[in-house]
């Protein structure tokens, strides 16, 4: 018992030592220059936090994995979202409901994740990415299956998956993109939106199954 106690002890002083407060000034001084629009490179980063590139390129390798840090900071508890409720449009709406408040506050931390997206897609596209790591975004995927899980053994896997890329164009930053950007709607009449289009979609896979 003594040795678990101890582990456990090294384990919380690590979590709370130098190097945790370093990576924590290094996040925190990135989501800082994203929330202002700024899509910071690791270099960029260290000078406004005041340590050395060599530090900060020492916790986050690449403006990539930089980014994710801070795209999963901002993300916070929809990272962790559950459901006990059995019905797939009950739980899309939790989710909804979650998540879009929070993708608002964050906005602009989003939109600079995104902008990041593109530009790689270019740079790809025109051959000029090289050896840079690459942004990925995915969350979205595993987040949208488990609000539609109980439909899992109602649909074919073809359906169930189409039902998921579906749910994904009314999820996530580039909905308020769209829905404020463009229609000029705020926070609250986005999300009626979205959910209004995501209980629609789900009515309609459920539709198909029962014919």
């Amino acid at each position: 018992m003594e040795v678990s106690r101890q582990s456990s002890e090294m384990t919380v002083t690590a979590a709370r030592g130098p190097r945790a407060r370093t990576r924590r000034l290094i996040l925190q001084t990135a989501m800082q220059l994203m929330q202002q629009g700024q899509t910071p490179s690791v270099s960029e980063v260290a000078e406004a936090a005041g340590v050395s590139r060599a530090t900060a390129y020492r916790y986050f390798p690449s403006q990539a994995a930089l980014v994710q840090a801070v795209v999963d900071e901002g993300l916070g508890p929809i990272l962790d979202w559950k459901s006990r409720s059995t019905n797939a449009e009950r739980r899309m709406a939790d989710l909804l409901d979650l998540s879009m408040p929070r993708i608002d506050e964050f906005e602009a931390t989003f939109k600079a994740a995104l902008r990041l997206s593109l530009e790689q897609w270019a740079k790809r596209q025109a051959g000029t990415l090289g050896e840079e790591p690459q942004f990925t975004r995915g969350h979205r995927i595993d987040l949208l299956r488990s609000a539609i899980a109980p439909l899992s053994g109602r649909l074919s896997k073809r359906r169930f998956d189409r039902l998921a890329q579906a749910l994904s164009l009314v999820f996530g930053v580039e909905v308020l993109v769209v829905l404020k950007d463009i229609w000029g709607l705020d926070v609250q009449e986005a999300l009626s939106v979205s959910r209004w289009a995501a209980s629609a979609l789900i009515q309609a896979a459920e539709g198909e199954a029962n014919t």
